[in-house]
């Protein structure tokens, strides 16, 4: 009985798999009329930043690529992915020239069915702007209680000496040194590396402690900058810097040009080359308003270190 089962499963499974064999692909005869890229990545020897931008719709492709000292757009072979059955010229691997005033390039895309469709493939070079070696030139305090009373300021730490240590005051920035290196570019696009925070010819780091009654430590509104050696991570989708201190700790900012700002209340901060720029997050103190003890210590709102590129 056992046998005339077995005998009967192999009997149906080999029915069924004769019905599977010769049933008719539903695409045999079918010619496609897709003609698109879809994908576009730059070949070996190329940094690129995040997936390439492909609008279907103006029948365009945006890549952008790190510009580093040895970037040549002469001699591009980028790896081309087209729609199914198409055929794409130039070809996927082949050589080409981006190195036009606009970094521009026509590719045909054409389909089974044998219609064409130009794709204009367009690279974007990207420079990391904060590589460099930068000497300190200011640090910029905002804050107060009750800007819209008159309790806000932009002062300069260095304007008021007498309430830092004296030998430790934040003068002794303003010979500091910072350098940043690129290590890499992920692969959502931030750009990543190493940066070295040098206390410059006097070999000393700010103490950011409030002398006068009372003595505070406000070092954790103003040593923002790491000393020594670290990493840094930039995300330009949403303008952050994050600075990576040595044990681990991070600090986020932003890295801006020159130009000013405009803080509300009839107060401005105009940086002059760059900065790095901080939210500060301190406590109204109503009782303190127009003081300097309100202003660098209970309720620092926002704080500029300016910085100039060497040349």
């Amino acid at each position: 009985m056992k046998t005339k089962i077995c005998n009967l499963s192999l009997f149906i499974l080999i029915l069924l798999g004769g019905a599977i064999g010769c049933r008719k692909d539903p695409y045999e005869g079918v010619q496609s009329n897709e003609k698109s890229i879809e994908n576009f990545t730059m070949g070996e020897g190329f940094t690129q930043i995040g997936a390439a931008v492909v609008d279907r719709e103006l029948g365009t492709v945006k890549v952008k690529v790190l510009v580093e000292n040895n970037t040549d757009f002469s001699k591009v072979k980028p790896i081309v992915q087209q729609s199914y059955r198409a055929q794409v010229s130039p070809q996927s691997g082949q050589e080409v020239n981006f190195l036009t005033d606009d970094y521009k390039l026509t590719y045909t895309v054409t389909a089974e069915t044998g219609e064409a469709r130009e794709w204009q493939v367009e690279i974007e070079p990207f420079e990391e702007s904060i590589l460099g070696t930068y000497d300190m030139q200011d640090l910029v305090l905002y804050g107060g209680t009750g800007p819209e009373y008159g309790g806000g300021g932009v002062l300069s730490l260095t304007s008021k000496p007498w309430i830092w240590p004296a030998a430790e005051g934040p003068q002794v920035e303003l010979d500091n040194v910072i350098t940043f290196t690129l290590t890499a570019v992920t692969a959502t696009g931030k750009t990543t590396g190493k940066f070295i925070h040098d206390p410059g010819p006097d070999g000393t780091f700010a103490n950011f402690t409030y002398i006068l009654d009372p003595r505070t430590d406000v070092n954790h509104f103003y040593r923002k900058l790491p000393k020594g050696e670290g990493t840094w991570e930039r995300d330009y989708t949403t303008d952050v810097l994050t600075l990576i201190a040595a044990d681990g700790s991070r600090v986020s900012c932003s890295f801006v040009g020159s130009g000013t700002e405009a803080l509300g209340n009839n107060l401005s901060k105009t940086i002059q080359n760059h900065a790095f720029v901080f939210a500060l997050n301190g406590t109204d103190d109503w009782g303190a308003i127009y003081s300097d003890y309100d202003k660098f210590v209970k309720k620092p709102r926002r704080y500029w270190i300016e910085v100039k590129k060497r040349s």
